[in-house]
């Protein structure tokens, strides 16, 4: 067999070589029999993301993080890249689906046993340890020859959620933060705050996530990566579970009582990583009195989801420890995550099935007992929460109420009553379905886009229901996220009233339900009442007066002639 062409060019390379260089032609020949021996080729060096390449003085931009992921896709077949959404500012956001096999499409999963998962950092992009953290995670398990996880679990990983805002990084944005030399900015490229807006839907990043992930992808889980701010305490992790107390109450008994307790152990025993659940003193001069989490209301990320009937996992590295640990500290979380969920995906898989169920079954036939909550406030858990803090000093400032808090080096534990478990004073009945006799395509677009299944009356018809007639709408003095948001105050009455072609209908007998309820409540606290979506509706032009909020609910079932909305 005459020799081929590469093996003749490869040979008079190596005679160029070794007349030039002839130690080095030697070793490269040698390397070469080597391997050739083995029967192997040499194993694929191991990117870095620029957290890791600069010791962690550093953080990606936009264009470091595709490069990134371009490098992961050149060296393994089980990892492709979706578009999350295209930003105001014309990046495109990548949502990467790793696999194996890897899935074409979600319907291919429909018969397939795997959950999905889908982790989200940098959504406020100044708070960046997620986005090195779950670039790192992708990395090591594609490379791994094990390939763990993979074998129960599909996961999708938005590392750098709000583009736009990471790449006006400056070393004056997050100046309290222990590194990176330069950070990101917390709003995206429209100024808005992406972890307010999950009920109003107004940022592209927030619709992308509802309508390429939830709807698309369904994943079972979210976790959603962030920096504290404030406090301080030794633990570099903090996490909370979905807190709003108008969802399942299995899904947030489960993850509060059984999952995370779970993962923060496996955090602390297999990855030495100290964790606490989120939160911040209720007094900084009296730590006794209490550690109490965020907000419970669904313009958070992780409420909204759980208002869904998915799990979902709130990550809060500490502000405080140095970037290193704070990346290191939220890779071990999402590992500790993924193994819980390769453990128990069937159970994951029944919890939320069962919720869905719940849900639709409630909508279908409501009773006096099925109810809505309002006035919401929150109560401490039943067990108290062990905080790794230090002693703070309180220093008076002079012509101020608020005084300088100053951390000492003296540590001390303290052992609080934990302020998490939201509850409602007031309620309402939950209805079978809501009736708007509004001709809004805007609103019904609103609506559709939470993936709520919304209907249109093909003719009038006259209804009994309940009415909500306002006795007094207040905006806030202070715009939020661009609004006036509304607070209102009224009577329920119930009234027969004729509906014309084209009425809005939403029934809540449908898996999101819970989030139609808060979306159109007339009193919801984070409602579209609030996010002005109906302000032209409730004021007549030249007069004082208000008006009767233009969503009406129907309790009792009925045959309706209807079409889809879409």
């Amino acid at each position: 067999m005459k020799p081929s062409r590469k093996i003749l060019a490869a040979s008079a390379a190596t005679v160029m070589l070794a007349l030039i260089f002839p130690a080095a032609a030697r070793s490269t020949e040698l390397g070469r029999q080597a391997q050739a021996a083995a029967g192997a080729q040499a194993p694929p060096a191991k990117p870095l993301t620029v957290a890791e390449s600069s010791d962690y003085a550093a953080t990606s931009t936009f264009a470091d993080v595709v490069a990134f992921i371009r490098g992961l896709q050149k060296l393994s077949p089980l990892i492709r890249v979706e578009t999350l959404c295209t930003s105001a500012e014309g990046r495109d956001v990548p949502l990467l689906v790793i696999g194996k096999p890897l899935p074409l499409d979600p319907l291919a999963l429909h018969s397939d046993t795997r959950v999905v998962l889908y982790f989200q950092a940098n959504i406020h992009a100044g708070e960046v340890e997620g986005k090195e953290a779950s670039l790192m995670l992708a990395r090591d398990i594609l490379l791994d020859p094990k390939l763990p996880y993979l074998d129960k679990i599909v996961l999708l990983i938005a590392p750098i959620f709000n583009a736009d805002g990471n790449d006006k990084m400056n070393a004056e944005n997050r100046r309290g933060q222990n590194g990176p030399e330069k950070a990101g900015v917390r709003p995206n490229g429209q100024n808005l705050d992406l972890n307010r807006d999950a009920m109003k839907l107004e940022s592209l990043e927030d619709r992308g996530l509802v309508r390429n992930v939830l709807m698309r992808w369904d994943p079972l889980l979210l976790v959603d990566c962030h920096t504290t701010d404030g406090s301080y305490h030794e633990e570099p992790v903090t996490y909370s579970w979905p807190l709003c107390p108008n969802g399942d109450p299995a899904i947030v008994s489960y993850m509060r009582d059984k999952m995370l307790p779970a993962v923060a152990a496996t955090l602390d025993k297999k990855y030495h990583t100290l964790s606490v659940p989120y939160g911040d003193p209720r007094d900084f001069r009296d730590m006794e009195k209490g550690w109490q989490t965020f907000g419970h209301e669904p313009r958070y990320i992780t409420n909204y989801v759980g208002l869904r009937n998915r799990l979902s996992i709130l990550d809060e590295n500490y502000n405080y420890a140095d970037f290193k640990t704070r990346v290191l500290g939220c890779y071990d979380l999402l590992k500790s995550i993924l193994d819980y969920a390769q453990a128990h995906g069937e159970e994951l898989q029944r919890l939320v099935a069962e919720a869905d169920q719940r849900t639709i079954q409630k909508g279908q036939a409501p009773r006096e007992a099925d109810t809505f909550g309002l006035d919401i406030d929150v109560r401490p858990l039943p067990d108290k929460v062990t905080v790794r803090g230090y002693e703070v000093e309180v220093i008076p400032r002079e012509g101020s109420p608020f005084p300088e808090l100053k951390r000492t080096d003296r540590k001390k534990t303290y052992v609080m009553p934990y302020f998490a478990d939201f509850f409602a004073k007031r309620t309402v009945r939950f209805p079978w379905a809501y009736v708007i006799p509004v001709l809004d395509e805007d609103l019904a677009a609103k609506l559709r886009g939470h993936g709520l299944a919304v209907e249109k009356l093909t003719e009038p018809v006259t209804l009994e229901v309940e009415a909500f007639q306002i006795k007094e709408l207040k905006a806030a003095e202070r715009p939020f996220q661009g609004h006036r948001t509304n607070q209102v105050k009224g009577d329920y009455a119930v009234v027969k009233r004729e509906f014309p072609k084209g009425t809005l209908l939403v029934r809540t007998g449908q898996p999101l339900g819970n989030l139609a309820a808060y979306l159109l409540e007339p009193e919801s606290d984070d409602g579209l009442m609030v996010w002005n979506a109906f302000d032209r509706y409730v004021t007549r032009e030249w007069s004082r007066g208000l008006q009767t909020a233009p969503v009406y609910k129907l309790y009792a079932p009925q045959n309706l002639a209807t079409k889809s909305a879409d």
